[in-house]
């Protein structure tokens, strides 16, 4: 790593990539990887898809960016196509899925004055993961995220996913609730899974008391767990709902998307971006949307995150290490019982590339475009991986 870099990022394999297609990676020496992360869930439509590769150039020769001052049209039509996927009302464009959940918490702050709530309080779960900005970190339910940076901002409380009662307990002690945050598959915390049961209490503990349920789907938005949001599996809707990743096939952009209670809490002057929602990102974001539809990538995430799972369970069947594997469409974790950071070097060796989360979960996120073939060399890299990682382990 350069000297001229700050050192924010730690263990980073010995590696760096000059081109790729689709699902793979080419390196600067010319080895070519199976790209299973896809720049951490970014890049679902592959590297350089032919379709945003031509959005990105025919955008960059007309405008790239003049200023939220004036109007946009990509940006109302991207708009437009958004709240059409989802259900929602209205959309605030920022930078990343961070910036996305900050404003979806300066919304709570808003909200709660309406309320007339003085110190409100945003309850999130433990081992979520919001972002890395003051209020986000602050919100993430990981201590290792949060160390070095207290004091934190004050009134989140972190809570068990899955424990209804708990949650029902802290409600009656804290009239100062405002909303719920909540992931309803836990990436970086190691792909936990809401329970349907949990997630229509939420929604009904939120209608019930006034709260503000808030989804971030910055992960899993887009596609990802088979539908175009996670929170569709679960027939419930969101007030506020996070996404960006998949949004920009790896160009940066963020939204808040907000419904009903949530509606109009932004008012001129409360939030901004110069960057936000520029010209060229609303563009390319709206050709990723089309080519979605157009190449039916929701419903091959949905059936190869299915035919990924049978054959994960098929080749690690009777290895005692396996804890678990987990997931929702082309979301999936697969669980050993040991700390698995060893593993990491071998991907190189054996050219597929993953990451692991929660210290001991190998996290499987694969552009959506893959097919059967691509998953079964998933499978098959995976096994070498993980069996040579256990001789050595």
């Amino acid at each position: 790593m350069s000297s001229y870099l700050m050192p924010t990022y730690f263990n980073q394999l010995p590696v760096m990539f000059e081109r790729g297609q689709g699902i793979w990676l080419w390196d600067t020496e010319g080895n070519c990887y199976l790209d299973a992360l896809a720049g951490i869930a970014v890049c679902s439509l592959g590297h350089c898809h032919p379709r945003i590769t031509a959005k990105i150039i025919e955008q960059a020769g007309k405008l790239i960016h003049s200023s939220n001052t004036f109007l946009n049209k990509e940006q109302q039509l991207l708009a437009e196509k958004l709240c059409e996927i989802s259900g929602m009302d209205q959309v605030y464009f920022a930078n990343s899925g961070a910036e996305a959940n900050e404003a979806a918490i300066k919304m709570t702050r808003l909200y709660a004055k309406k309320k007339g709530i003085a110190n409100p309080t945003v309850i999130t779960l433990n081992n979520s993961f919001h972002g890395r900005t003051m209020a986000t970190l602050s919100a993430t339910g990981a201590e290792r995220i949060q160390t070095g940076f207290e004091p934190l901002v004050s009134h989140f409380v972190h809570l068990d996913m899955n424990d209804s009662a708990g949650l029902k307990a802290y409600l009656e002690q804290d009239k100062n609730v405002v909303a719920i945050m909540l992931e309803l598959v836990q990436g970086d915390g190691g792909i936990s899974i809401a329970s349907p049961e949990y997630v229509a209490i939420i929604r009904e503990l939120c209608d019930k008391q006034d709260l503000l349920m808030i989804v971030d789907e910055v992960q899993t938005g887009i596609g990802r767990t088979g539908k175009w949001f996670c929170y569709q599996h679960y027939n419930v809707m969101p007030d506020i709902v996070t996404c960006a990743k998949a949004l920009g096939n790896g160009l940066p952009i963020g939204a808040c998307l907000a419904r009903g209670k949530a509606d109009n809490l932004f008012g001129p002057g409360k939030h901004g971006t110069t960057f936000g929602g520029t010209h060229l990102v609303c563009a390319t974001s709206l050709e990723v949307l089309k080519t979605f539809e157009d190449e039916k990538i929701v419903e091959n995430a949905e059936k190869m995150g299915e035919y990924l799972q049978t054959q994960l369970r098929q080749a690690f069947a009777g290895n005692s290490h396996i804890v678990d594997i987990r997931g929702k469409g082309l979301m999936i974790g697969v669980e050993l019982d040991c700390n698995s950071f060893g593993m990491m070097p071998l991907t190189l060796k054996h050219k597929l590339l993953f990451n692991i989360v929660a210290n001991k979960v190998i996290r499987l996120i694969p552009p959506l475009i893959i097919s059967k073939g691509d998953a079964d060399e998933i499978v098959k890299r995976l096994k070498l991986i993980v069996d040579e990682f256990l001789t050595i382990a």
